[in-house]
């Protein structure tokens, strides 16, 4: 698969409808940094008039997890990623459209190198920032991935 922001947004669409459907987008990625957007909408609120929280989680763990592909098809290795942990904070009600920010890009070239260098399993910490159009921070997320190269038996 070409890696591109269409091609992670149509692979939402095929294997996580749930994010597609609430209105989760990637928006831009490079070697260090992946954006991505929701709007609050019905179909995505709370009783509470906000943006629920899974909606968010969507939305940044795809921060972090769109770099997360991005390096491992540049790689060519064979290497598995699943979330094992992930905590959140959350400032300010999400209203309107929410941007998730990972800049991890830099760690998890270290991660990687390190997973392909020793075949064993590693793990690294990702934050993604929420803000919402007025620039304020409204929630804060970190994922854990687990990176492991597989290796042929």
């Amino acid at each position: 698969m070409e890696f591109s922001v269409s091609s992670i947004n149509k692979f939402l669409f095929f294997k996580l409808p749930s994010a597609y459907w609430t209105g989760v987008r990637l928006r831009s990625i490079s070697d260090t940094t992946a954006i991505t957007t929701v709007r609050h909408k019905w179909v995505n609120q709370n009783p509470f008039r906000s943006m629920y929280f899974a909606v968010q989680a969507m939305a940044a763990e795809l921060s972090t997890g769109a770099l997360v592909m991005k390096k491992i098809q540049e790689s060519g290795a064979p290497i598995s990623m699943l979330v094992a942990q992930n905590n959140s904070v959350f400032v300010k009600k999400a209203t309107g459209k929410i941007s998730f920010t990972c800049v991890d890009g830099y760690p998890l070239d270290e991660a990687m190198r390190k997973a392909i260098e020793t075949k064993e399993g590693v793990t690294i910490w990702m934050k993604s920032v929420g803000v919402d159009e007025k620039g304020d921070e409204v929630s804060v997320f970190n994922f854990e991935w687990t990176l492991k190269v597989r290796v042929k038996k």
